[in-house]
């Protein structure tokens, strides 16, 4: 239900969760490997997540991006809308374009109530929320 991308943003956000603040910001070479996502393609996700001010980033000596406590805020359906887009997340699991709740595919009925609890954990689920047990986020980026 999450594209690659999706799931590399949030990987690359929650590490600068974890790791990064107004005066501590991360650049994108030293985080590639740790989070296991090419460099180039981590870059431009993070650019985009800062452009549309879920995450923060300063240019210049000294640059690099952070998460503020204003960015803490934000959810994970934040991310995935920001990368995917509403429609991605919307659709139908086998891709089908008609598919709805007036002609549901195949697999609508089984996936569906389930779809809809995950949709709900991404809209009520803040970055913050994620790194207090962050204990069980570090165990995935250890430093």
């Amino acid at each position: 239900m999450l594209s690659n991308s999706s799931k590399y943003a949030i990987k690359g956000v929650l590490y600068l969760a974890l790791n990064s603040n107004a005066h501590h910001k991360v650049l994108v070479r030293d985080i590639f490997e740790i989070v296991h996502v090419p460099e180039a393609y981590l870059a431009k996700l993070l650019q985009e997540l800062s452009r549309h001010n879920i995450i923060s980033s300063t240019r210049g000596p000294g640059g690099g991006f952070y998460l503020s406590e204003k960015d803490r805020k934000h959810t994970l359906m934040d991310i995935v809308k920001v990368i995917d887009g509403e429609k991605r997340v919307n659709s139908c699991v086998m891709g089908i374009r008609k598919c709805d709740m007036n002609n549901p595919c195949v697999l609508h009925k089984l996936v569906g109530a389930n779809k809809t609890k995950f949709i709900q954990v991404l809209e009520r689920t803040t970055i913050l929320d994620l790194i207090e047990g962050k204990g069980d986020v570090e165990e995935y980026f250890p430093i």
